[in-house]
């Protein structure tokens, strides 16, 4: 690393989890992150502070006024332009040293797979069931980590899926799920996609800087309205369409 470096990262280079040898994979990582709305701001903001060496940010919505609650990338001046450029400029402005790629349209499979086999990692701040399905299965398909958040009214989840074992998102959720409800429709509090967010960037950063393991088939669940947290464990499903051929 460069003095400038040492010195911008100099708390988390202290830290025995991270080290030198933690901050430069962070320095030369690439994570792709799907979504810049409630989840994928925080994350993408602590990931671009925390050296992560490029951002890939696909979205192709435009910023409407009721994303402001709660999609702390994007400011007023936003209004109406493109979460990927609006999120660029943001990240640009918190670390100029990241390399910030903006893909402001809608990818279509194959530019999906091709984005999921150049990063390193993937972080699903999607808000629909489709689009986690879809996402799970490419990152699945591409051996590449995936860290999967979701939030709606006042509970927040996340899950990682480590490829070479599983187990994966659709061991957990049936595709019959295709079609359940987004916080656009029921509603969110802001704060809760914050902490779930802030918690992917975190998980990311565990498994960039080789702790993956211990996230391996941990589902966490939050409720903010009794503040409390589950933890469960799970299996690979045998039966998963996705996975459970492979192991």
């Amino acid at each position: 690393m460069e003095p400038e470096q040492r010195q911008r990262y100099a708390r988390q280079v202290r830290l025995s989890a991270v080290g030198e040898s933690g901050q430069e994979r962070l320095l030369a990582a690439r994570v792709l992150i799907i979504g810049l709305g409630g989840l994928g701001s925080p994350a993408a903001m602590y990931l671009a502070a925390s050296g992560v060496g490029s951002l890939v940010l696909s979205d192709y919505d435009r910023v409407e006024p009721s994303n402001l609650q709660r999609q702390i990338v994007h400011r007023e001046a936003d209004l109406g332009e493109l979460k990927a450029s609006s999120a660029k400029r943001t990240l640009e402005e918190i670390n100029p040293a990241c390399d910030v790629i903006a893909l402001d349209w809608e990818l279509d499979e194959q530019e999906l797979q091709d984005q999921v086999h150049a990063a390193d990692l993937v972080l699903d701040c999607t808000d629909n069931f489709a689009s986690r399905f879809l996402l799970n299965r490419v990152a699945h398909t591409a051996a590449r980590p995936l860290v999967s958040g979701a939030a709606i009214r006042l509970e927040g989840q996340i899950m990682t899926s480590l490829p070479k074992g599983g187990p994966c998102y659709q061991c957990v959720y049936p595709a019959r799920l295709e079609h359940e409800e987004t916080c656009a429709m029921e509603g969110v509090l802001a704060p809760v996609v914050g902490v779930m967010g802030t918690l992917q960037a975190l998980q990311a950063i565990r498994i960039i800087t080789g702790h993956a393991e211990t996230l391996r088939g941990m589902l966490l669940i939050f409720d903010a309205e009794t503040m409390q947290w589950q933890q469960i464990r799970v299996p690979p499903r045998p039966d998963c369409p996705v996975c459970g051929n492979s192991g």
